[in-house]
């Protein structure tokens, strides 16, 4: 018999229909894939170099379970530089990706009751982690007019007794969107009146567009700090999302716990890829630059030809690298028998009819819109736009 907390969650949406794309294109079919959120430049050669160093040095044992003393002190030093964040080797977590960091938060803070306030549209993960850990998610709804930002007032009318922490994802995945200054502290009110946790998800921090600065809601007070988790990784920044990197910043206690758990899940993250992440942090960053600025590019070109196709809308993102068009419009619109009512509607048809790959938006908690990555080609983009025009065009 299935455990009841297996059953209260669903497979990632996103990893099931990169799966269906891939399985198309391995019959043939030519899938311009915007459904997966991985960089398509390659890993940096300095990050490669230093992980065949550790393999012929004979760096392949067991490290300590919360990472190196090297990687956590590489990552003070850059949350100290980037962040304007100081923190000791007790608040740092090393894991094996910024996915298990937040299911080790998730393990080490939630109890059964415990709400967990989520602002939607979120990524997929946050919910079913909640719910795995016995806590009860709440979403909160941000609006399209508001560029999908939570609002301190709505924040506030959702949190009881019951309320433990609120998810704070920015820039966002899925609508690439980020807080500035004075909206960050207009939350930042609220949180400190209500004593909640903050799980601070930063993954897509150096992806910022437009003038945008990345701002660690934990860098604005220290009573903020106390409460905060920082949540960061190398998947998204250095195009290591095989590598399996992800970190956690703060409160002693909260990280010890996590390593303790960790201990008896999955032990130390792999020795190689800490060394690799070493030289990640700690050498050249100029990739960085180089890819942000090709992502920028793709974005403006995007979401331009987007805008122009009769049914669809869509915000800039001024961060991360995905476009979150609106297709409501075109609900109640047929092709032949095929009858388009939701986003999974869309995306199946969009798939099946026009060989592109991307993310229904129900599974992101807003049915209204599909999500776009723009982490390929700009002949790929060129080439599944022009593929969305028709696949439109055909609806009446």
């Amino acid at each position: 018999m299935i455990s009841q907390r297996a059953q209260r969650i669903k497979p990632s949406p996103t990893l099931a229909m990169d799966s269906k794309a891939k399985g198309m294109k391995a019959q043939g079919v030519d899938i311009v894939n915007f459904g997966v959120g991985e960089p398509d430049f390659d890993t940096p050669d300095h990050i490669k170099e230093a992980a065949i160093k550790a393999i012929k040095d004979g760096f392949t044992k067991y490290t300590p379970v919360g990472g190196t003393d090297e990687l956590k002190d590489a990552i003070i030093e850059k949350l100290k530089t980037d962040n304007s964040l100081e923190y000791s080797r007790e608040e740092i977590i090393v894991s094996c990706g910024a996915k298990h960091t937040l299911y080790n938060i998730a393990q080490a803070l939630f109890n059964q009751g415990d709400e967990v306030l989520i602002p939607a549209p979120y990524w997929v993960s946050y919910p079913d982690q909640a719910l795995l850990n016995d806590a009860s998610p709440v979403i909160v709804k941000t609006l399209e007019s508001d560029n999908f930002l939570l609002k301190p007032e709505e924040l506030a009318k959702k949190i009881t007794k019951s309320t433990k922490a609120l998810v704070l994802n920015s820039p966002s995945n899925p609508t690439g969107l980020a807080y500035d200054r004075k909206k960050m502290e207009a939350l930042a009110e609220v949180i400190l009146k209500h004593d909640l946790y903050i799980i601070s998800d930063e993954i897509y921090e150096k992806l910022v567009y437009d003038g945008t600065e990345h701002l660690s809601i934990a860098s604005l007070d220290s009573r903020l700090k106390e409460k905060t988790i920082v949540v960061n990784g190398l998947s998204k920044s250095h195009a290591m999302t095989g590598w399996r990197i992800g970190y956690a910043a703060g409160p002693k206690d909260i990280i010890k716990a996590m390593t303790n758990i960790q201990s008896q899940s999955t032990s130390n993250p792999t020795s190689i890829s800490q060394k690799a992440a070493v030289a990640a942090l700690k050498g050249p960053q100029d990739f960085i630059e180089t890819m942000r600025t090709e992502f920028d590019k793709r974005r403006k070109f995007l979401v331009n030809e987007l805008n122009l196709i009769d049914g669809i809308s869509c915000l800039m993102p001024n961060g991360a690298f995905y476009a979150f068009p609106n297709v409501s419009k075109l609900y109640g619109k047929k092709a032949g028998e095929r009858l388009i009512n939701s986003s999974l509607d869309m995306a199946m048809y969009l798939l099946e009819e026009a060989n592109v790959a991307l993310v229904h938006g129900e599974a992101f908690g807003d049915d209204n819109h599909i999500r776009i990555s723009y982490a390929t080609s700009m002949e790929s983009i060129s080439k599944a736009l022009d593929r969305i025009k028709e696949a439109v065009k055909r609806l009446s």
